[in-house]
């Protein structure tokens, strides 16, 4: 019997567009694969409840992006409907889009992190210019880079924006050195990908414009730090109970080593994302990665 799968994708946060991309993009490989697949543009949830109830798919392909699609939310409401998804669950969802939090489980772990703090957006008004420089400033909880500024110069802090004083960021000492991720599939880390921006970092404009960032994969590092980078991958998934793909980024100076910078529960599946080009230089293909992700959803047990 053909599974109906549901692409949910689009959502709140800033990484809409992205989202929508994604969605379209997994639309298409799961149709391939043979599967019946309904697309979902979220922008009125009670229509999402609404929809879910009407159509009764076999699973939910969370395509959402950033706050309100990874950090939990819908894995949560999903939970409670008892219908399986894909990618991973409530727990590692709402670590895992918490940088902070993720950097406390890492540093537990052993893996080295960058010296930092968390403070708000309006304490670091009062104290931005005090602190140290070269440092980095981050929201505590979003993705594809969006709200990080690289803070080289006194003039720098004033380009910082955030629009709400009471956003909650992680400031810390700036890595230089060669930009680097791991996809982990199944628990297991296979490669490691070094992203050159041409120019600044790898911001959002450069992760999603084509021509922006030249991939190298594998990277041209040391095989000892290339098997530290997996390493720290598969131990930071497997700590956070991550399922079936996640993609940890990482810093490589010689001075500094390896330092991890974050995980991404739901890594892109654009055109230029960087999972689906892990996945195809170990042998597996865009559509076979769908239907994996789809092949492994689940949802919390009501009795558990």
């Amino acid at each position: 019997m053909t599974k109906k799968i549901m692409v949910l994708m689009g959502g709140f946060s800033a990484e809409r567009e992205v989202s929508l991309e994604s969605g379209t993009s997994i639309a298409k490989a799961l149709k391939k694969k043979g599967y019946e697949v309904i697309k979902h543009d979220l922008t009125d949830s009670r229509k999402l409840i609404e929809v879910l109830n009407q159509e009764q798919p076999d699973a939910v392909f969370n395509a959402l992006h950033g706050n309100w699609g990874e950090d939990g939310t819908i894995p949560a409401l999903l939970d409670l409907l008892q219908i399986p998804y894909t990618h991973s669950g409530v727990t590692a969802s709402c670590v895992g889009m918490n940088k902070y939090l993720t950097k406390l489980v890492a540093e537990k772990s052993g893996i080295k992190t960058a010296f930092g703090r968390k403070m708000t957006a309006k304490e670091f008004i009062t104290i931005g210019a005090t602190l140290a420089r070269p440092f980095v400033v981050k929201p505590v909880s979003d993705g594809s880079s969006v709200g990080v500024y690289i803070v080289e110069k006194p003039e720098d802090i004033f380009k910082i924006r955030y629009d709400d004083p009471a956003t909650e960021l992680i400031v810390e000492k700036y890595i230089a050195g060669q930009e680097l991720t791991v996809m982990c599939y199944q628990g297991k880390a296979h490669v490691v990908t070094e992203m050159r921006a041409k120019s600044g970092f790898y911001d959002y404009n450069n992760k999603y414009t084509a021509g922006c960032t030249e991939h190298i994969i594998p990277a041209n590092i040391p095989d000892d730090i290339a098997e530290l980078c997996l390493s720290y991958a598969e131990t930071i998934h497997n700590k956070l109970g991550c399922k079936t793909v996640s993609r940890s980024d990482f810093r490589y100076n010689p001075e500094d080593g390896v330092v991890f910078l974050e995980v991404n529960t739901h890594p892109g599946m654009t055109a230029l994302s960087l999972v689906p080009e892990q996945a195809k230089h170990i042998g597996i293909s865009y559509e076979d990665l769908c239907a994996a992700l789809v092949e492994e959803a689940s949802c919390r047990p009501l009795n558990k």
